[in-house]
């Protein structure tokens, strides 16, 4: 029998240190052997947000014993590992920098290949790693950095459909948590808090839900939320703007998505039909509900990752890289990181008050 390669993965995009070591198994599905995830939140929480400087230094300080959990986890060696891939955009410069050259520095002692992967690219094969998914998909890609629904034609395919015109949904999440008085990272809370309040209590706005095809926009949203906040008195109030917020997030991404199947039935025809919902917001158990239920109405099946495998990970990387690899897909050791890298390289830039529609 001969071996089923073994991949390692190093993601180091924003906050989170991670490294995970995948193998492909007799049927040819990838099987986790460990995936190590150290997050930052008790560093940048005071601060509100992620401070660039701050996270790559944690990275730096890391990713050594990150990797060595990973391994002893995993019962594999180094001399075990196939290929070494690891994240080299999109994200903050600094941090990717980090993860990017200790994924070179592996490869080249191991004489190993390199693959670089694009973090967006993990989330969209993320499913993956717990079902058996075929292309071509349609993705929802919901994450704090991305919002995105695109036509996922094969490895390195996709054709983007839709996309925010400003905030991503996570952002606007966390943004909406920070004016309630959530601790970063505030985002997650938001679903907790709702199911104590009323989603009927507050009439706020879904911006161009009824134009702009499947494209996304939640500034307009924010901006709502935070006016109302400045007259909220009561935690109950509070309570009701958290429900309201939900419930608002949950049609605007059911509207969309039923617009971007549409799309998707064009390009696709109607007998392959395939939801994947991925990135950290996928994670939101009500938004799960609404999009399956979706699903079930325009004769679609949905596909969401596992909870853990839904924010940012290494095991999605190797997953990419593992898919890279079977291809012999690899990549020089003067790969740059990106801190911008569209999946669809040919998708113009839709940012900005002078977008038309």
């Amino acid at each position: 029998m001969s071996k089923k390669p073994v991949i390692l993965g190093i993601e180091s995009s924003c906050d989170e240190t991670a490294v995970a070591l995948i193998r492909e198994n007799n049927d040819g599905e990838p099987e986790i052997l460990s995936n190590i995830v150290s997050s930052q939140v008790d560093i940048h929480k005071e601060f509100g947000g992620v401070v660039p400087e701050l996270a790559a230094r944690a990275h730096i300080e890391k990713i050594d014993l990150i990797a060595k959990k990973a391994f002893d986890e995993s019962g594999v060696n180094l001399n075990d590992v196939d290929a070494v891939a690891a994240t080299a955009g999109p994200g903050l410069i600094v941090c990717l920098s980090v993860g990017l050259n200790f994924g070179k520095a592996l490869a080249v002692s191991l004489n190993k290949p390199f693959i670089a992967v694009n973090h967006l690219e993990g989330h969209a094969l993320s499913p993956k790693l717990n079902s058996k998914i075929n292309y071509p998909y349609l993705l929802l890609l919901i994450s704090g950095g991305h919002s995105q629904f695109l036509c996922v034609e094969g490895l390195g395919q996709y054709k983007r459909l839709g996309t925010t015109i400003d905030d991503a949904a996570g952002e606007a999440f966390d943004k909406t948590a920070k004016l309630l008085g959530i601790e970063f990272p505030g985002g997650p809370q938001i679903e907790i808090l709702a199911k104590k309040g009323d989603p009927t209590k507050f009439d706020l706005p879904k911006p161009i839900i009824n134009k702009g095809g499947c494209n996304l926009s939640f500034a307009g949203l924010k901006t709502a939320i935070l006016r109302i906040t400045k007259n909220i008195k009561t935690k109950q109030e509070k309570y009701d703007l958290a429900a309201s917020f939900q419930k608002t997030m949950e049609e605007i991404l059911y509207q969309k998505s039923k617009v971007a199947f549409k799309e998707f039935k064009n390009i696709n025809g109607d007998k392959k039909k395939i939801f994947v919902v991925a990135g950290g917001v996928a994670a939101n158990k009500k938004i799960r509900e609404s999009l399956t239920k979706l699903c079930k109405e325009e004769n679609f099946m949905a596909s969401f990752p596992p909870i853990n495998l839904c924010g940012d990970n290494a095991a999605m990387i190797a997953l990419a890289g593992l898919e890279k690899f079977k291809q012999k897909q690899f990549d020089d050791l003067s790969f740059p990181a990106k801190p911008r890298w569209q999946l669809d390289k040919d998708a113009i830039f839709l940012k900005g008050s002078g977008l038309k529609y």
